[in-house]
């Protein structure tokens, strides 16, 4: 399985980003392996609007089955939901912290959004 986790760093050991579309970077992680590829996000960092979108878009390309997170929007939500990627949300700690609670059954997957737009 792939786990899209947003990330503050380049590395497993860095901390969870609690922002989903303008995190600075989104970590691509295999459940098995826990092998990693970093994806920089920093066009959305600072966008007008829609940067939860365009990264829902780019996680879906990468194809993600869910994605960790600290805080997702509406639209992002429902566009990940669409691509059919589960969203935990509260995530928190470091990237690898966060991928073995969701694999320990620790961090449940959302219902909806946990914040309002452009959050």
């Amino acid at each position: 399985m792939k786990i899209a986790v947003t990330s503050k760093g380049m590395d497993l050991d860095s901390q969870v980003d609690p922002r989903f579309g303008r995190a600075e970077y989104i970590l691509i992680v295999d459940s098995e392996t826990f092998d990693f590829e970093v994806l920089d996000n920093k066009e959305n960092v600072n966008a007008m609007s829609g940067a939860g979108i365009q990264t829902a878009v780019t996680v879906s390309e990468k194809g993600a089955n869910i994605l960790l997170t600290g805080f997702c929007g509406p639209n992002a939500f429902r566009a990940l939901k669409a691509a059919n990627i589960e969203v935990a949300n509260d995530a928190s700690g470091t990237v690898i912290e966060a991928v073995k609670a969701y694999l320990d059954g620790e961090l449940p997957t959302a219902e909806e959004a946990n914040v309002e737009g452009h959050w």
